[in-house]
């Protein structure tokens, strides 16, 4: 087998409640596990929000710190922090957990309409948070969102905005983005540059049939319970690991390797922990 196959795992997000998925992962110690048992199913890259005591999403850096620190003692991967944050979450907070040296962060591309509210994202804030990664030596995934977000990128690569090397990710299936059909994953990655690391994000129904789909095309996985709670229709997904272990199986089954964290940080460029 080759061409291995870098899974993250987005553990918890900002927006499920435990209302909606009763064992949702929500404090230090239950996010540590979440991304321990993620990794050892086969991700390499942990895709991390956090919540504050009440469960609710938060930026706080003591909360993202000790997060960080429970995770690395219990296996070794990549951390990605959301600078998306949640709906509303200002500037300044969304900044803040950078200080903290991630080896990646996320950098959504553009504003769009979430549900009843609109997930903002300026090109004054893109250029803010850009700046900063740049200037922490932290890798940014890209996230797309919808089809004009690439016009976006192609802008800022011209006027020093943004620099390679970056990482793609590919989030479909959000209402108020693009759908999550097959034909909009291709074209999407019809607008990559030759060599372009990406990853596709299927959200809710989409999840399974874009990582097939992604697979088959070469591309990466993001899978966990902050895009999709169910294992199959009606049927909630008992952990992430669950989630994870699936399309690990599905890539061995169409010969591809799961990447190890030496594979993940060779494909993506990015230096190992000092």
């Amino acid at each position: 087998m080759s061409n291995p196959v870098i899974l993250t795992c987005p553990i918890i997000g900002a927006e499920l409640t435990r209302e909606v998925y009763p064992e949702l992962p929500l404090s230090p110690e239950e996010l540590a596990e979440a991304a321990r048992g993620a990794c050892e199913a086969g991700a390499t890259i942990i895709h991390l929000h956090v919540r504050d005591e009440d469960g609710k999403p938060t930026q706080r850096v003591d909360v993202f710190e000790e997060t960080s620190r429970r995770i690395r003692e219990r296996c070794d991967c990549i951390l990605q922090y959301s600078t998306g944050g949640a709906v509303g979450t200002p500037l300044e907070d969304r900044l803040a957990p950078l200080d903290l040296h991630p080896d990646m962060a996320t950098l959504s591309m553009g504003s769009m309409n979430f549900g009843d509210d609109i997930f903002e994202n300026k090109e004054h804030t893109i250029r803010a948070l850009s700046s900063k990664m740049k200037e922490l030596s932290i890798m940014p995934e890209l996230e797309i969102f919808d089809y004009g977000m690439m016009d976006t990128v192609d802008r800022f690569l011209k006027k020093g905005y943004l620099s390679a090397p970056f990482h793609v990710d590919f989030v479909l299936g959000v209402p108020g983005g693009m759908n999550g059909q097959v034909g909009s994953l291709n074209m999407l990655v019809e607008r990559l540059p030759k060599g372009q690391s990406w990853t596709v994000s299927g959200v809710g129904r989409f999840q399974l049939s874009l990582a097939a789909h992604a697979l088959v095309m070469g591309g990466h996985v993001r899978v966990g319970l902050e895009d999709n709670i169910y294992y199959r229709k009606g049927e909630l997904a008992q952990s992430n690991t669950q989630l994870v272990a699936r399309v690990a199986r599905i890539a061995r089954e169409l010969d591809r390797d799961v990447a190890t964290l030496e594979d993940t940080r060779k494909i993506l460029n990015l230096p190992p922990r000092s």
